[in-house]
């Protein structure tokens, strides 16, 4: 259950997250309890004339942000998006994420890659020191291939159940299944997310690699601001 300390932080991180908006920017809001806060933020910000153009991740994403008139396109009528404020599962200190908890892994990597300033927004309980021992790896799979796809994870020393909800299946909104894969600590994100990708049938993967450029973070009564180490 979340705490109203976490709430609190999640949103003074979307708040912080918000004032990177300027005026003609198409925006890509994120899915999930944190991103829902700067969606709103965002929905007092076109209430007030700010002049946007947003893409969800999701079709809740979605349809919180028509009820806050927020104008919504279509993905494929632009080439990019200015930024997208996002949540994440966890990160690490190197800004790799797992993402995927609520399903819509797959749209928010599409966004993510689109994007030329990606910010992600949590709560101080969301950055931890090793990737993968508090939270599984979503893996979303094409329904087909799934057996197959678990039985490639094994030979990668991980475990995986088929997601259910409400004692069915998990479907995602591309129709396709998840697995949560259990790798313990995820000590080579970048290798494990290159042999995962050589497997035929799994569609997208919660690792995010180098797709972050500023974490921010709530921290009690402030926020904090991670910015990505330029190579």
């Amino acid at each position: 259950m979340e705490t109203s300390s976490s709430e609190k932080e999640k949103h003074l991180a979307a708040m912080k997250a918000v004032t990177y908006i300027k005026n003609g920017q198409v925006i890509g809001l994120g899915t999930g309890s944190t991103a829902d806060y700067a969606i709103r933020e965002i929905g007092k910000l076109v209430q007030k004339g700010l002049q946007i153009k947003a893409i969800p991740t999701s079709k809740k994403t979605q349809e919180l942000a028509e009820s806050l008139d927020i104008p919504i396109i279509d993905s494929n009528s632009v080439d990019y998006i200015d930024i997208t404020i996002d949540g994440a599962d966890e990160f690490n200190e190197d800004m790799v994420l797992i993402k995927g908890g609520g399903g819509a892994l797959l749209r928010e990597k599409i966004v993510a890659s689109m994007t030329r300033k990606q910010i992600i927004v949590a709560d101080s309980s969301k950055q931890v020191a090793k990737l993968g021992l508090a939270f599984k790896l979503p893996i979303e799979v094409i329904p087909f291939a799934s057996n197959y796809v678990m039985n490639q994870v094994r030979g990668l020393g991980g475990t995986c159940d088929i997601r259910h909800q409400s004692g069915k299946i998990f479907v995602t909104e591309q129709g396709n299944w998840i697995l949560d894969a259990n790798f313990g600590h995820i000590k080579d994100p970048q290798s494990l997310s290159h042999s995962l990708n050589k497997i035929s049938g799994l569609v997208c993967h919660g690792l995010f690699i180098d797709l972050a450029d500023i974490v921010i973070i709530g921290r009690g009564n402030e926020e904090e601001t991670i910015a990505r180490k330029l190579s």
